[in-house]
């Protein structure tokens, strides 16, 4: 059994799309970190950076259970775990190289231009426009590589697909383009809606749906979301909000 600590943002998206695509057996546990339920220490225990998704596996390495944290080592330790999704043996340096590119690329640029577009409380021009161009310059990256390709690595679906997923079907949010935000880039649109057209997609995006996650962002949201703005030694510094 797989116990999936889940917030409906883009990492833990991955994985949902990971288990609905293999069928494992997995048992939601929501974490809403609008609440700052993230920094409970029974969270902590699993993921001490206090950020969301982590699993735990109860059947894991010799039977024990075992905690994993970090959408991309998730996805890489469940398909060990399972045998799947993880291309030919010749594609492990490529399935590798992709991965860590998404989970160091992709993965927080597309964070950042979220937040200085959508969250800083003062627009800071110069960080739009840093983190909103390399997004658009990593999407490029993508999407050059895409040409001839249907998926990132190999010639078939993997993991590398399923984090790249998480974070591209958010693009009109990460670049503010409502109107086909992948139109300058058709490789990488054909992939994205190859992948996003997939069953197993579709199932992902409902996972969570009929839990009362908290949508307003309000001062007591800031502060359990971006702890760090606040000074460690401010009495008023509650993470939870409480």
């Amino acid at each position: 059994m797989i116990r999936f600590y889940f917030h409906p943002t883009p990492n833990p998206a991955k994985i949902a799309l990971f288990l609905e695509e293999t069928g494992l057996e997995y048992e939601l546990v929501p974490v809403d970190t609008r609440k700052g339920e993230q920094h409970d220490p029974a969270f902590l225990a699993i993921n001490p950076n206090g950020k969301v998704p982590a699993i735990v596996d109860t059947d894991g390495p010799g039977g024990k259970p075992a905690r994993v944290f970090d959408s991309n080592a998730i996805l890489l330790y469940l398909a060990e775990k399972t045998g799947r999704f993880l291309g030919d043996a010749e594609d492990r340096p490529d399935l590798l190289s992709w991965l860590f590119f998404i989970a160091t690329g992709v993965g927080p640029f597309s964070g950042q231009a979220v937040h200085f577009q959508h969250h800083a409380p003062d627009r800071l021009e110069y960080a739009v426009n840093r983190y909103r161009r390399e997004i658009a310059r990593h999407y490029r990256v993508l999407d050059l590589h895409l040409a001839g390709r249907d998926y990132l690595v190999g010639g078939g679906y993997t993991i590398v697909d399923m984090a790249a997923w998480g974070w591209i079907r958010m693009a009109s949010r990460v670049l503010a383009v409502q109107d086909d935000p992948l139109g300058p880039f058709p490789n990488l649109r054909r992939w994205f809606l190859t992948v996003d057209a997939r069953p197993a997609a579709a199932r992902a995006r409902q996972v969570g749906q009929g839990h009362d996650f908290k949508t307003e962002i309000d001062e007591a949201a800031r502060r359990a979301l971006f702890p760090s703005n606040y000074p460690a030694d401010d009495p008023a510094d509650d993470p939870a909000g409480a």
